[in-house]
């Protein structure tokens, strides 16, 4: 009896401390945070019930943040601390082009998916994966397209296989393994981006590396590494990876190894090897850093591309008219180029239409993410304290009409009639970055892949629109993106009928 009372004690001891010291942090960050107007409650108590409110209502709040103070900031509170987002072009751009050591890019990111947990701290010390990105990767991409293409072919005729009648298929699941075969044909090879454990590996840390990283972030700062200690995906993905990796590891950086003189066009020409290159001598070079960056680099383009690819079929099967009229295109430039990189490129009319499923339903409510690592000045006066995140407005720019008439509307040929209208070549395009189109970013740190993500995602609809014909069931409309807090997601329950294309 004795020995209950004193757990009950032990833990009322332990709950008291806790609150006083979420009290005593409370009081801390609000004496800092108190200029910037709060959306929601600011008080001790009241601002956790603004922070759960914010996990399922965070896209109407950000809204309603842009419009009241537009050029400007205002803050919102989260379960373990604030983020202050920034509204306007001017103050978005005083965001983009501060410095790293002002504010953090790869702070903010660790923080948002708790690399350190489920990722590993050595990706933060040296994200060379990055560089290796934006580079080696979209440098080889022409090259290695053809293997790319026969893949997605491959992958389309195992999972829908063309026939006469029609076919119900879950979207996102299906969507899934079709883009992590394609995508590993580029970054491993055959056979193992056909492998079943490989492909159920990196789908599985790709999606549990952003579910347990919500999960993380819902507890305070020092328990995070408990909580993430007791469900990170890391190290059994780790073991996994390791075991699939070490046949490609010891061809090519083995004794009889060599990363000389590879044919660009070969399969050898990969993720690996490009890793490899860029990786130090030492502690980098070994198959467990290696491997634990290929899983990284899958989550990133598995994601991305999924939830792209879903939501474009989506608004596909939603309207015959549209099907036709890009399948017309996407036919017209393969007749000319045959399926190669070139051909995607001069897909105008399916670069437009991709762009503007983005701007309508594949960006997260916020984007720019940084840590302030020292006390931040924007131009009206507004100080953003260090340790504090900030962000700015991404969807609400999307539908601000001072950036498009008629913004919340879709019009797939939206930026295809900007692009003839101006006759440029390169702006308004779906990988560029611009003023009212942050679905990647901006500035230094925009997504890095999105080179690659463009040209994959018009060959997957390219594919899909010359193989299918697909659309609803009789009565089913078209399923609605999810959220979850600030961040978007393709429905997960959403089916398509599909069947063999009829001429």
């Amino acid at each position: 009896m004795a020995s209950n009372v004193s757990i009950v004690y032990a833990l009322l001891s332990v709950f008291v401390v806790f609150v006083f010291s979420k009290f005593v942090n409370h009081r801390a960050q609000m004496s800092k945070l108190a200029a910037i107007p709060t959306l929601g409650s600011s008080g001790f108590l009241s601002s956790y019930l603004s922070a759960f409110r914010f996990v399922y209502h965070a896209r109407d709040i950000i809204q309603e943040g842009y419009q009241k103070h537009y050029n400007s900031a205002f803050k919102v509170p989260l379960l373990d601390h604030w983020l202050v987002v920034v509204c306007g072009p001017k103050m978005t751009d005083e965001i983009r082009k501060a410095t790293d050591e002002q504010l953090s890019s790869a702070e903010a990111f660790a923080e948002m998916l708790q690399t350190d947990i489920t990722m590993g701290k050595t990706l933060r010390a040296d994200p060379y994966q990055i560089g290796v990105i934006l580079n080696a990767l979209t440098k080889n991409v022409p090259a290695r397209f053809p293997e790319v293409h026969d893949e997605m072919k491959t992958a389309f005729n195992d999972l829908i296989p063309p026939g006469e009648e029609w076919v119900k298929v879950p979207v996102l699941k299906t969507v899934l393994n079709i883009v992590c075969r394609t995508t590993n044909r580029l970054f491993v090879g055959l056979p193992l981006c056909r492998n079943e454990d490989w492909m159920d590996l990196n789908i599985f840390f790709t999606v549990n590396v952003f579910a347990r990283a919500s999960i993380i972030n819902l507890f305070p700062t020092y328990l995070q590494p408990f909580v993430g200690w007791l469900i990170t995906p890391r190290p059994a993905s780790l073991r996994r990876a390791v075991k699939h990796l070490q046949p490609l590891f010891e061809k090519h950086f083995g004794l009889e190894g060599t990363t000389d003189d590879i044919d660009p066009a070969s399969q050898s020409n990969n993720l690996l090897l490009w890793l490899w290159r860029q990786a130090q001598e030492g502690e980098q070079r070994t198959l467990n850093d290696l491997a634990m960056r290929v899983l990284s680099v899958n989550v990133a383009a598995i994601h991305t591309t999924s939830m792209a690819f879903t939501n474009a079929l989506y608004y596909l099967a939603a309207d015959p008219k549209l099907a036709e009229m890009l399948r017309e295109e996407v036919e017209t430039e393969v007749g000319r180029k045959g399926w190669t990189k070139n051909a995607m490129d001069g897909m105008r009319k399916l670069d437009s239409f991709l762009k503007e499923s983005q701007r309508l339903s594949g960006t997260s409510a916020v984007t720019l993410n940084r840590k302030a690592l020292v006390d931040f000045t924007l131009s009206d006066g507004t100080v953003i304290p260090a340790g504090t995140t900030v962000a700015t407005a991404a969807l609400p720019v999307h539908l601000d009409k001072n950036h498009y008439e008629d913004a919340t509307r879709f019009d797939p040929l939206r930026f295809y009639d900007i692009r003839e209208k101006e006759g440029r070549s390169v702006r308004h395009q779906m990988m560029t970055p611009e003023p009212g189109y942050v679905a990647f970013g901006m500035g230094k740190h925009a997504c890095p892949g999105r080179f690659f993500a463009a040209i994959e995602l018009k060959a997957l609809v390219s594919h899909t629109l010359v193989t299918y014909d697909l659309k609803y069931d009789e009565g089913v409309p078209m399923p609605v993106i999810e959220w979850f807090a600030a961040t978007s997601f393709a429905n997960t329950k959403g089916e398509i009928l599909f069947r063999k294309r009829r001429k």
